[in-house]
Parts: C-alpha cells; structure tokens; sequence
C-alpha cells in the first residue's frame, strides 16, 4: 500500500495527464500527415522518462516543498515579526525566481536577439550581461511582488483592487516602453510562474493565511501567483527604458 501511495498512483496519474498530448501528437501524424511516427521507440521511451520524472516530482512537491513554506509560514507567524517575515517573502521570491531554468532559456534566448538586433553588443560578455540583468529584473519584481502580497493577507485587502491597479500600471507603462522590450516583458510574467516558484510560493501564502486568526486559506491564501506574473511585466519595461 504504501509503494503504492508513494509511487504507483502518481505514475499512473501523470500517465493519465500526458495521454492528451499523445492522442493529439498521434491524432494528427497519422490522420492528418499519414505518415508513420519516426523513432516510435524511442518516442515511447521518452514518453515513459517524462511520466516516472513527473510522478517524482509531483511527490517531490508534496513531500518536500510544500510542508517547507508552510511551515516557514506557520513560523513566522507565531514569532510575530513583521520584517522578518516581509524578509523572508522577498528573499523567497528573488531566490526561486532566479533559479527557475524557463526564466535562464527566455532571458538567454532575448539577450541573442537583442544582440542580433543590435540593441547591445554581438559578443558573449554583453549577451551575459543583458541575460543577468534581465534575470535579477524578474527576480527583484517577484520579490517585491510577494512582499506586497504577504501585506495584503496580512492586512485582508482585496485581491481585485490591487490586480486591477497593477494591469493598469501595465498598460501605461506599454505605451512609454520601447517596442523591442515589450513583448519580452510580457513573456516575462509566465515564466516566473513555473516549476520552482509556484510550488514554495503557493505554500507560503496558504500557511501565512491559515495562521492568521480571521483569515481563510481559500480566499486569502491564493494571489500571490498573480502578483508574481504582474510585476515582472513593469520592472522589465522599466529595465528596457533604462539599457535604451
């Protein structure tokens, strides 16, 4: 039972989530190209590799990340230090932020466009330098991004008020950015969201409102994703305003 609970249902499970994307790969190779799957072999491998590296990770997640942030969050709470809890958010997010390797692929792939583009210098020191700056803009902007949501549980602010100021903040900002940053910015706030950020996030905000008296883990837990996918898009704005 207990091989079970541990590693054979989430197989199953992740067997179960990926058989859409392999029914519509085989819907249109088949149907629609007619032609044969190449290396349908090493396809199903592979396809095997993601499943068992998907159920890990998934249990990875439930064993490990989500009682850490949660009980960080349980913690600070009951130490009653509002700095070192606001701290701990912002260094949180700059940390997971900065490791998050769709976050590396996007600011390394816009750095060689941007040099192909002429923006910077087609040589690999400025390429680094335009990438790392671009990955601690993000960072910072999730940082600040928690900071602000770990205030608002804190406080009980709605959501909505503050979603709806920061995408006008957005707006604005589009229309003074240049055009060769925009659509980075934007990208910018979806891979913020991804393997290592939600997970210890999302725990954080569910722990800090499940210690606070009168606050409820379904209302006030959840947002901080949103404010992580909001501020990236105006720190890199402003980052583009400033190389420009």
């Amino acid at each position: 039972m207990k091989l079970w609970s541990l590693f054979v249902r989430p197989l199953l499970d992740s067997f179960r989530d990926l058989l859409p994307i392999v029914l519509v790969i085989a819907f249109f190779q088949l149907v629609v190209l007619r032609q044969p799957i190449p290396n349908l072999m090493e396809l199903l491998f592979g396809t095997l590799l993601v499943a068992m590296g998907l159920a890990m990770f998934i249990r990875g997640l439930e064993m490990g990340l989500f009682p850490i942030g949660e009980g960080m969050a349980y913690a600070f709470a009951r130490k009653g230090s509002l700095g070192w809890l606001l701290t701990f958010a912002f260094a949180l997010g700059f940390g997971t932020t900065v490791a998050e390797p769709a976050l590396i692929a996007v600011a390394g792939e816009a750095a060689k466009v941007a040099a192909e583009g002429g923006m910077i210098a087609n040589d690999a020191t400025a390429r680094d330098a335009y990438a790392l700056g671009l990955r601690l803009t993000v960072a910072v902007s999730v940082g600040v991004a928690i900071v602000i949501g770990v205030f608002r549980i804190i406080k009980g602010w709605p959501i909505h008020y503050l979603i709806i100021a920061g995408y006008l903040g957005v707006v604005t900002m589009t229309l003074f950015a240049p055009p060769e940053i925009i659509g980075i910015a934007y990208d910018s706030g979806g891979v913020t969201t991804s393997t290592i950020t939600v997970p210890l996030v999302t725990a954080l905000g569910v722990g800090l409102a499940s210690s606070i008296k009168g606050r409820n883990p379904m209302i006030d837990g959840f947002g901080l994703i949103a404010f992580a996918s909001l501020t990236p898009m105006m720190f890199v704005m402003l980052y583009g305003i400033a190389i420009q």
